[in-house]
């Protein structure tokens, strides 16, 4: 019996995805470059420390040259703030957040962002206090695709992996929620509708598609 839902953040609650791609694109045509997007794909989801691709080294080695990276870094931390500050909660978290309250779930969120991040933009657009437990990249030593959030979310709610489900819209996220032995579906956006989902338990197009008393009822018979 699922007995808890666990939200990813980026991308799924809000809609950042596009903006930190958007604002590394912008920053590359500045520069006369392209920032190709399978190169970029590989990263969504993961923390700073799965990170294996560096869009600052990518730039410097199109241009051949070493630029200051802390003045970019600025830059085009600053434009993605702007452009992430007028996006609003995506499609149906609401609906869900407030169906698993009248079904007596758990509710928790586990980010590869830092806390500032997630916890500035829950409270932002006022669903800071809606869930019991929020582990974001601060809290543990390895960020998604490792486990260890998801655990951690776990553990807290004292739940065990196969009595919760994640609600991922990243491939890596979704990989994380699978490697911690707990239910998954991906809920993709116009950034990650492409990538490969073949290791979850079920895909919707938005939560809008299916409420979530309905969503568990099928996760539940499939099992």
């Amino acid at each position: 019996m699922i007995r808890a839902i666990i939200f990813d953040f980026d991308g799924l609650i809000i809609d950042t995805e596009s903006a930190d791609y958007h604002s590394w694109c912008e920053l590359y045509q500045s520069y006369g470059c392209d920032l190709p997007f399978p190169l970029w794909e590989t990263v969504i989801g993961k923390g700073h420390d799965q990170m294996e691709f560096d869009p600052h080294l990518y730039l410097e080695e199109q241009l051949k040259q070493t630029l200051d990276r802390d003045s970019i870094r600025l830059t085009r931390r600053t434009r993605m703030i702007d452009i992430v500050a007028a996006q609003p909660i995506l499609p149906g978290v609401e609906n869900y957040i407030a169906e698993a309250k009248r079904l007596g779930l758990k509710i928790g969120v586990a980010s590869s962002s830092t806390g500032d991040w997630v916890k500035g933009h829950l409270t932002r657009v006022g669903l800071i206090d809606q869930f019991e437990c929020i582990r974001c990249a601060d809290d543990v030593k390895r960020t998604k695709p490792d486990p260890e959030l998801y655990l951690s979310v776990l553990n807290v709610m004292g739940i065990e992996p196969h009595e919760a489900m994640a609600l991922e819209d990243s491939a890596n996220g979704a990989l994380a929620a699978k490697r911690a032995g707990m239910y998954c579906v991906a809920v993709p956006n116009p950034m990650t509708h492409k990538l490969n989902f073949d290791h979850v338990d079920y895909r919707l197009n938005s939560m809008l598609d299916m409420n979530l008393a309905e969503l568990i009822r099928h996760i539940e018979a499939t099992a």
